[in-house]
């Protein structure tokens, strides 16, 4: 939503990042024991919810090996949301565990779901409640934080200069005549997932180089992944087009259609939760004149 509201109303050259692709895509080839410098793949849809519409090992389709690898029992409990939405939707998506039970109607409707699905992985973030408020919290405890820094700095803040994943020192280096660097980035829709609104904001493969960002066609996503996709768009549309004109009726209309929250509650019950968040928010939201609709 961040990315779509600066690339529908700026001229800023901008391209959200998440390393959940290059994350994942590591972790299906540990799965199947492939070597990840010998794995490709294409990756798209939106973020947190891309999928791999091809995953490759030496050329040859990684999808059998990776069916076969879910159902272990190690493997399906370290991402059991996921593996899940593997097994019935037969591609795999990017986001974490945690994050992809929030963004459809399946895992947290019900205690029992929750229980089931998002309480036991074993990976980062399986979905447990508040699962990145208690890291911060476990952080906070006794100063803990403060006083790793402290001690850091003590040391001379020595900074390791190994390049990691992440994507930012590639693209910039190809930017300035460097190597070509293929990621995935968020970019507006210009028929790159030809199944996805024109102009919404998409995560599709990216090259950059010195011309820029060359967003890549990635062709239409299987219907099963457009439609998550297309959910999550119709209800990010409505909260961006709402933040921007600070009109409260849409932006609680965007909630309204959010998948697990008209899973879990009435149009009635999200009016008043979305009127109490509107409050406690009031002083971080100037363009709203009102909250009342």
């Amino acid at each position: 939503m961040l990315c779509r509201a600066m690339q529908r109303e700026t001229n800023v050259k901008v391209s959200g990042l998440c390393h959940s692709v290059q994350g994942t895509a590591g972790m299906l080839a540990e799965w199947i024991g492939a070597p990840v410098d010998e794995v490709t793949y294409v990756c798209a849809g939106i973020n947190h919810l891309s999928w791999y519409t091809e995953f490759k090992w030496n050329g040859e389709d990684a999808y059998p090996l990776i069916r076969k690898a879910v159902r272990k029992k190690k493997i399906y409990n370290a991402e059991q949301v996921r593996n899940e939405m593997f097994l019935h939707l037969d591609y795999y998506v990017t986001e974490s565990s945690g994050h992809n039970s929030e963004y459809n109607w399946w895992f947290r409707k019900r205690a029992d779901l929750i229980e089931k699905y998002c309480e036991k992985g074993t990976n980062w973030n399986p979905g447990e409640y508040a699962y990145i408020l208690k890291e911060y919290q476990a952080r906070d405890k006794g100063g803990a934080w403060e006083k790793d820094v402290r001690k850091w700095f003590d040391e001379g803040a020595p900074f390791d200069l190994e390049r990691s994943e992440e994507y930012a020192s590639h693209i910039i280096n190809a930017s300035l005549g460097g190597a070509p660097f293929v990621f995935n980035g968020n970019v507006p829709n210009t028929g790159l997932v030809t199944n996805l609104p024109e102009d919404v904001c998409v995560e599709v493969p990216v090259l950059a180089n010195k011309r820029g960002l060359n967003p890549i066609h990635a062709g239409a996503l299987p219907p099963q992944c457009a439609a998550l996709c297309n959910a999550a768009i119709a209800s990010e549309e409505m909260a961006v087009e709402g933040a921007l004109r600070g009109d409260p009726k849409l932006v609680f209309q965007a909630i309204a259609f959010d998948p697990l929250t008209a899973a879990v509650l009435s149009l009635a019950e999200i009016k008043k939760m979305v009127k109490l968040m509107f409050k406690k928010n009031k002083d971080y939201l100037p363009q709203f004149k009102s909250f009342d609709f």
